[in-house]
């Protein structure tokens, strides 16, 4: 079973057991994360989001990027300006998937 989830900006397909890299989110280590804003889960769309489907994940590390070199040049002014950026990651593992029951939904 495969789901879609929205974090950071972007919307990504997730499987149990995957691991995947998002946006930079709090947290240490060997921390639990919860995404609730699913917008498929085993073939129902949300309208927007599936309600009582979560994705659950640990995080693994927090790191940076490769390493984006942006060229700045004015012709006829002998200007070269290199700039460099390293984007910020978080890498999570999938734990579970869930879809939700029908007590979550009245509970709501």
């Amino acid at each position: 079973m495969f789901a879609i989830i929205k974090t950071g900006g972007k919307q990504i397909k997730v499987e149990s057991g995957q691991e995947i890299y998002i946006e930079l989110i709090g947290g240490e280590a060997n921390d639990k994360v919860v995404f609730d804003e699913v917008l498929m889960v085993d073939g129902k769309f949300g309208t927007p989001f599936v309600e009582g489907a979560t994705v659950t994940g640990t995080i693994v590390k927090h790191g940076k990027g490769k390493k984006i070199r942006v060229v700045r040049y004015h012709p006829k002014k002998n200007v070269n300006k290199v700039y460099g950026h390293r984007q910020p990651f978080t890498k999570v593992v999938i734990d579970n998937i869930s879809v939700g029951t029908a007590e979550s939904k009245a509970a709501k």
